[in-house]
């Protein structure tokens, strides 16, 4: 349980670093997209890393 929950603490934390890029440069981190804005970044990113940093607090209170 400890490498399934250090795995996804490192996705989250990789979704934020994804997250401070977007916010910097859009386009690096949406090229697949027609329109790339801040907003969006926003939106994709920073709903994975708060989602993903949900499930490892919750994996936490489970694990004790």
């Amino acid at each position: 349980m400890y490498h399934i929950r250090l795995l996804i603490l490192l996705v989250s934390l990789t979704a934020f670093l994804f997250l401070m890029i977007g916010l910097i440069k859009p386009w690096v981190m949406l090229w697949w997209e027609d329109v790339q804005n801040r907003k969006k970044v926003i939106k994709l990113y920073g709903t994975v890393a708060l989602l993903f940093y949900m499930i490892y607090l919750l994996l936490g209170v489970i694990e004790k």
